[in-house]
């Protein structure tokens, strides 16, 4: 390696979660379940991006995430990229894209939604990706994706 060194140990296995929005590192890895695991998990806070300004990275060893904790992801931090590595190599990278519906991610912000007074999940459609505009597929309340309270 040249004088430039990793500030991270590399994984043999696992996933890189990079160009996190430094201000959403924390939320990303609560969200995920991250401070269950019992494998390696290394969370960086604060390095420089030229994408971003400041960004976060976190290392999980040995867990590859499902399509629907990604969903979740995209909710919080948009645009973040996943690194599927194997054997050292990154053999997939992945960009989060909000979905077109999210199912059991947020919570309606309207008391009188019926996702609120009865035991059911929730729906939103995804109206506006560029503004983060959602709609409760129930009662039709749009919501800021980021003001939003997830389930």
């Amino acid at each position: 390696m040249n004088k430039k060194e990793r500030l991270v140990a590399a994984i043999e296995n696992g996933t890189v979660i990079d160009h996190i929005p430094a201000e959403k590192t924390y939320q990303v890895a609560l969200l995920l379940g991250l401070f269950n695991l019992t494998t390696p998990v290394t969370i960086g806070n604060n390095y420089l991006s030229k994408k971003i300004g400041k960004k976060g990275i976190i290392k999980v060893s040995d867990k590859f995430f499902t399509d629907e904790e990604i969903s979740r992801l995209s909710v919080v931090a948009p645009k973040i990229v996943l690194n599927i590595i194997r054997d050292y190599e990154v053999v997939e990278k992945k960009t989060v894209d909000t979905p077109d519906e999210l199912r059991n991610i947020v919570k309606c912000n309207n008391p009188k939604c019926i996702t609120n007074n009865e035991p059911m999940q929730t729906i939103f459609n995804v109206v506006d990706k560029d503004s983060g505009i959602l709609k409760c597929h129930y009662c039709d309340k749009e919501q800021d994706i980021n003001k939003v309270e997830l389930c």
